[in-house]
């Protein structure tokens, strides 16, 4: 065994299953292990290296502020936080922010949030409705709002205060929503789920309901922001505005940050009612800040929903040729692909030998979530061993 996994071993609690891989260097859509092997990396660092590994913006970024300030306390003005405040206000339909370490700070932030509107809007209403099969986090109250009891039973008793109702079905919000309810929390697509990519008319109905009960509508798009589907947020393509909307994942192109927009009649935050060390520092934020404008300037959305596109050709072309492909999805750089049979964890550790990174969400389901940089000839190359790979498992 190596000895770094050996050092692992006694060192670090375990947490999760790893290849026998120690990546050590990544430049754009490749990184590379200890022994010097390469990979093609459709994971992405689980979608945050939106712009790639080493992506010279965010390393030039760094750098930069680094040189001038790292960290101040939230007790003072900074620039960054501010100059990253405004980039994303005047591109969204939001308009306030609030910055955070991580997109499970960021829901519980985004949920803090709904309950003070619940306090003092809706006479103390406090119930949160989630979908089944998704993901906000790992905290315990993100567990709890989570809605897949395999990440939920190790921790019960959960907090109190959330409603897990089936995905894609209106009726069942409906049905659900209390007097106690002040809001409603969805993913565009429940990544971690599986790629679930919600209908339009489904998160449009939900807009509509929650309008007319006067409660919040919050999206957590942690994983589909800052282009991952095509545009700037995934709620640009739905034709809705959500009250809240969390972020993180690509926000910093590969450093911690996370955080919220809100609408101004749901930003009912006063003085020390929500806070955070590290969160909205001058690193964190200017990083931030130059990654946005690079998506933005370059039209990062439009390169991916055309990648997008084409990932979804490939994907095609390989269920007309294996059986056992049961189907495929995908919006944007945010695509899984289905089998019939519970070989998924095969095929990534296979995958994984041929110098591709990919990632199972269940023992049937792949999922794909490379740098939003990824080309034509690298998917093609990628497709060239996911192919070689499913051969294998063809009777």
């Amino acid at each position: 065994m190596n000895e770094w996994m050996e050092l692992e071993k006694k060192y670090l609690m375990y947490n999760v299953a790893r290849p026998p891989v120690v990546l050590i260097r990544g430049k754009g859509t490749r990184v590379w292990d200890d022994q010097g092997k390469e990979y093609l990396d459709f994971m992405a660092g689980w979608a945050v290296a939106a712009l790639g590994h080493s992506s010279d913006v965010v390393v030039n970024a760094l750098c930069e502020q680094a040189r001038k300030l790292i960290h101040v306390s939230n007790q003072f003005y900074t620039i960054p936080q501010i100059q990253l405040a405004e980039l994303l206000v005047q591109n969204t339909v939001f308009d306030k922010a609030f910055f955070a370490n991580s997109g499970a700070e960021a829901n519980e932030g985004a949920i803090k949030l709904a309950r003070k509107y619940g306090k003092v809007k809706l006479n103390g209403a406090f119930e949160v409705i989630t979908a089944l099969h998704s993901f906000h986090g790992r905290t315990l109250a993100m567990v709890a709002a989570t809605g897949k009891e395999i990440y939920q039973r190790p921790y019960l008793p959960l907090p109190a205060g959330f409603r897990n109702v089936e995905f894609n079905d209106l009726d069942v919000i409906k049905g659900a929503t209390t007097a106690d309810t002040c809001a409603v929390m969805l993913e565009a697509v429940q990544g971690e789920g599986g790629v679930n990519i919600a209908g339009k008319e489904y998160l449009q109905g939900v807009r509509q309901w929650c309008d007319e009960k006067g409660i919040l509508m919050i999206l957590d798009e942690v994983q589909t922001g800052i282009g991952r589907t095509g545009t700037f947020f995934a709620y640009q393509q739905y034709g809705i505005e959500p009250d809240i909307l969390t972020m993180a994942k690509g926000l910093g192109g590969g450093v911690p940050i996370g955080g919220f927009l809100a609408k101004e009649k749901a930003a009912v935050f006063e003085a020390g009612d929500h806070g955070t060390t590290f969160g909205g520092n001058p690193l964190v934020c200017a990083t931030a800040y130059a990654t946005v404008k690079e998506v933005l300037s370059k039209d990062i959305p439009g390169h991916t929903r055309r990648m997008g596109e084409y990932l979804l050709q490939k994907f095609a072309e390989m269920k007309d040729k294996y059986s056992f492909i049961k189907g495929y999805r995908g919006l944007g750089l945010l695509a899984a692909m289905d089998f019939d049979q519970q070989i998924a964890k095969d095929v990534v550790n296979k995958c994984v030998d041929n110098g591709l990174l990919l990632n199972a969400t269940s023992p049937i389901t792949l999922r794909f979530m490379p740098p939003l940089i990824i080309e034509k000839s690298e998917i093609d190359e990628a497709a060239g061993i996911l192919d070689n790979v499913l051969q294998e498992f063809q009777a």
